[in-house]
């Protein structure tokens, strides 16, 4: 399975839960990587400076485009057929 989305998120944020539980419901759910913007896997320093103010975001990784909250399912649903 191919990564195609990440949600930058962190630990404790209400809106990243609701975020998340939204994309659950679209056909790309499997394909969907949450990254802490804290203690995050892709050991890059500056997610904190970039997203702390502004997660959730949600990024296509085929573009690197972002969508920032707030968004819904129809916002979501147009991001992943942009593609």
């Amino acid at each position: 399975m191919t990564i195609k989305y990440h949600l930058y998120s962190s630990v404790g944020c209400h809106l990243c839960e609701q975020a998340i539980e939204i994309f659950s419901k679209t056909s790309q759910h499997k394909y969907l990587k949450v990254i802490d913007i804290v203690d995050n896997p892709l050991n890059q320093d500056n997610l904190v400076d970039l997203y702390g103010m502004h997660i959730p975001v949600l990024e296509r990784l085929s573009d690197n485009h972002q969508l920032f909250w707030p968004f819904d399912i129809k916002e979501i649903t147009a991001f992943i057929q942009e593609n």
